[in-house]
This record gives C-alpha cells, sequence and structure tokens, in this order.
C-alpha cells in the first residue's frame, strides 16, 4: 500500500502542475470554457493576471482615508489573536493542543483598521477575516469597487459565488493548513498572499486530528488573552503540520510528521496587487502575507460551491486509509539548511 500512495502522490503532482512543478500562470482571463475545462474539471490551481485591472479597488484601497471615509459608518468584526494564527493549533493547560478560534470584537471600521494597523505580536494581532459573505454585509458600501462575480468563473461554475469575502490584515497574520469545501477565486487588491499548496491526494501528509475546540478572550482593560475550551466539549478535525518549524523545533517537528516532512515540496507561489489564484476545492492550504507601502494585505475572495461528485467520494475513501513512514534525515538536512539561509521566505514569483 505504500508504494500505491506514493506514486498517487506522484502522479496527482504531475496532472495538476506537469513537469515543471509550478502553478500555471495566465496572462489573461480564460474563457468559461477554457477554465472548466483546463482547470475545474482536472481540479488544477492557477493564477490569472489582468482580470481585475478594471476595478476601482486596485488604486483607491491603498488609501486608508478612502477606506475610513467609505466605510466611516459600518461597523465590522474585528478577529484578535496573540499571535497573528487564528483557527490554527495553541497549547492549552489542560490538553495538549486544542483548536483556537480568535476573538471576535464589533468595532467601528475606523477603530478595527486602526488596529489592524498597530498589531504587534507582544500585544495582539487583528485581522479583518469575518468571512460568511461580509463583503456583501458588513463591507456593503465598497460594493461599487469590485465585481460582484467573476464572470467567466460564474459561467464555468453555473452559479453565482455562495460567499464573497473581504480580508484585511498585516504580515503579522498568516492561516494554518487546511482545506474548504469550496472552489475559491482569491483577488489580492494590495499586498500579496504567499500560498504553500497541497493536493488533496496528500491527505495523510497533514496528519488530520480531531482536537478540542476552544476562543481566545481578550480583555481590554488587563491587555491579556486567556483560551477558553468549549463546553460542552467539540472536536475539530484540523491539520498537525506547521510547515515552518523553527529550530528548536524541527527534531520533533520531523519525528511526529515524517510524511510531511518526508514527501514532495508544497506547490509555493505569490499572488500579487491585481492577481486572481483559482485554488480548487479540497486543496489544502497555508497562507501568509506581504503588505504593501502602507503596511496592509487587502484581498477579495469569491467562494463557489464544489460539486460533490465522484472526486470528493475518492478523496473520502483515500483518507479512510491509514498509511505511515519513517522518518528522512535527508530532509532534516534540508529544512536545518533553509532554516540557517532564510530561505524559506523565498517564494517562487514566477
Amino acid at each position: 500500500m505504500k508504494e500505491e500512495i506514493e506514486e498517487l502522490w506522484s502522479e496527482v503532482r504531475e496532472l495538476s502542475l506537469g513537469n515543471s512543478g509550478r502553478v500555471e500562470r495566465l496572462e489573461s482571463p480564460p474563457t468559461s470554457l477554457q477554465f472548466l475545462r483546463n482547470f475545474i474539471n482536472p481540479n488544477k490551481p492557477c493564477i490569472i493576471s489582468n482580470a481585475i485591472t478594471h476595478w476601482p479597488a486596485l488604486s483607491s484601497w491603498t488609501h486608508p482615508s478612502y477606506l475610513s471615509q467609505t466605510l466611516s459608518s459600518s461597523t465590522v468584526s474585528l478577529h484578535l489573536t496573540p499571535t497573528g494564527a487564528a483557527d490554527a493549533l495553541a497549547p492549552h493547560p489542560s490538553t495538549s493542543l486544542c483548536f483556537a478560534s480568535a476573538h471576535v470584537q464589533h468595532v467601528p471600521f475606523t477603530d478595527a483598521l486602526n488596529l489592524i494597523s498597530s498589531s504587534h505580536p507582544s500585544k495582539f494581532v487583528a485581522y479583518a477575516q469575518q468571512q460568511n459573505d461580509c463583503f456583501r454585509s458588513e463591507y456593503s458600501s465598497l460594493a461599487g469597487d469590485c465585481d460582484p462575480h467573476i464572470g467567466w468563473a460564474t459561467e464555468a461554475f453555473g452559479a453565482q459565488p455562495e460567499a464573497v469575502n473581504l480580508w484585511i490584515g498585516t504580515q503579522q497574520s498568516q492561516t494554518s493548513f487546511h482545506k474548504d469545501h469550496y472552489e475559491n477565486l482569491y483577488a489580492v487588491v494590495t499586498g500579496e498572499k504567499h500560498f504553500l499548496l497541497l493536493p488533496p491526494t496528500d491527505v495523510h501528509r497533514l496528519y488530520i486530528r480531531d482536537y478540542p475546540a476552544a476562543t481566545y478572550k481578550y480583555s481590554w482593560d488587563t491587555g491579556e488573552f486567556d483560551l477558553e475550551l468549549e463546553k460542552p466539549t467539540r472536536y475539530v478535525p484540523w491539520c498537525s503540520v506547521d510547515p515552518y518549524p523553527s529550530r528548536e523545533t524541527l527534531d520533533d517537528e520531523i519525528s511526529k510528521f515524517p510524511l510531511y516532512f518526508n514527501g514532495p515540496r508544497p506547490f509555493e507561489c505569490t499572488v500579487k496587487a491585481g492577481e486572481v489564484l483559482y485554488l480548487p476545492s479540497m486543496w489544502f492550504h497555508h497562507v501568509r502575507q506581504g503588505s504593501d507601502d502602507g503596511g496592509l494585505t487587502i484581498a477579495v475572495n469569491y467562494w463557489y460551491d464544489m460539486q460533490f461528485d465522484i472526486k470528493y467520494a475518492y478523496f473520502n475513501f483515500l483518507q479512510s486509509i491509514h498509511y505511515r513512514s519513517p522518518p528522512s534525515p535527508l530532509m532534516h538536512e534540508k529544512l536545518s539548511e533553509e532554516i540557517d539561509t532564510g530561505a524559506e521566505d523565498d517564494y517562487d514569483t514566477r
């Protein structure tokens, strides 16, 4: 079984990204038929340039004053964490690890923007990441600055987006490895987004386990966080792997998660302002950010319902198979070199 699963990893990588091993870049938007045939059906990511160049947001959102003025009467959901890692694993005194959600504070947008801009892990990290169709609710005053949907994608999917979300943060915020049951068109307006991507067939390599759910509670009086477990206990299946371990934790991480550190490297790509990433449903992704000159990273994403077809059945079957492999000293040496040289911060931008 070991050889068959590893062969599957290799075959899917080749089918998804070909011999180059890079996420394909399109210099112009595809037709709906091209998008359906070349990317949706094969479940293949791509980056599209020149698809949103007509958006007023690309120029106006680089000015915080414009955002503050346009949203002056809006109250938004602001997510606070001690480190910038929301919806991620965190240690808890009564259990080794838990799935920690952010403290959510409803504040006037101008206050939210000030808190985001002043974020620092020594205090807290603020991130506007409400999801749940927040762009068409909390941020509806900005609707005229973007398209309500991506036309060629909407035609290819045969439906309007289920949700449109706005993300405003700084380089302090990151998103841990996870997957979504949506087809995702992710448009970066300012700054950059740095993605690590793994296809659904690499599910074993991310060690999805059930963790007790918890929520950060932030005290504005003391400036301290408490992490409270939910009652009654609820468990969340989540990826266990941190793709950027420190030198101090490297040996332990490789020992605990050999399938990830042994196997093929994740695909890396950088999505710059004005570009759109098509992230197919069920693909695992880890996201970090690079800020614009004003210190912000802003993006809009469109979630389209995925088709629960035979690919979904294949994924569930594969996930049910138990699979293990021994650690690899070669990967240890490679990661050690990257930590020493800072190579983990170098992203493929071609």
